[in-house]
């Protein structure tokens, strides 16, 4: 069964750019059987100023990352957690490519795990619009607290169950969707089936 083992992750970042931003804080949920057997969430050093932008919309401020742990540690640890398994973020797309930019520069590879993207289900199956918070309003899932990475990866393992039990998500396997108007993604994962998305408006 295909969500018998997944790794719901999530990414705060310093910024949009993966090759020269870099990730602030990470959460992640390690999913077998239907169950939660194991989380990890860290705040992750970081040398500069944060944009006021990012604090403004997670919360994060600069004196936060002072502390945090050193980004090689963190990745290390969440490769070693993700394993074999399916890899589920809301918007995939970011947290990929952020994921495979730190692997790059940090280990010289990539990943070649499967993934879902539960942003291109909903643009697939909803009306505008499909952030996270949206979604969960949609299904009933109670977010508190959107921006801060162990929030979001629980909502999102929520809203992947109640999708799945609405339709299943097998055929969204590696599936990624992009907007017609921003074009072909300049990276993308090389399992992923890329599709043009036209979004539904009411």
């Amino acid at each position: 069964m295909l969500l018998d083992n997944i790794t719901v992750l999530d990414f705060e970042t310093s910024g949009l750019d993966p090759s020269r931003d870099r990730v602030i804080e990470m959460a992640a949920i390690r999913c077998y059987g239907g169950e939660i057997v194991s989380q990890f969430q860290t705040l992750i050093r970081f040398d500069g100023a944060l944009p006021p932008k990012i604090t403004e919309i997670t919360g994060i401020t600069s004196a936060d990352l002072v502390n945090g742990m050193d980004e090689e540690t963190a990745f290390r640890i969440l490769n070693r957690m993700i394993g074999d398994s399916v890899i589920v973020a809301h918007n995939a797309m970011f947290d990929l490519s952020f994921l495979h930019h730190a692997l790059n520069r940090l280990a010289s590879r990539s990943f070649k795990n499967s993934f879902l993207d539960t942003l291109t289900i909903a643009r697939a199956r909803h009306t505008y619009p499909h952030n996270l918070q949206e979604m969960c309003n949609r299904y009933g899932i109670v977010l508190e607290g959107a921006h801060r990475s162990l929030n979001d990866v629980y909502a999102c393992w929520k809203l992947l169950e109640k999708m799945n039990e609405e339709q299943s998500v097998e055929s969204d396997l590696n599936v990624l969707g992009y907007m017609k108007k921003f074009g072909v993604p300049k990276w993308y994962p090389q399992q992923a089936s890329i599709v043009p998305i036209e979004i539904k408006y009411a």
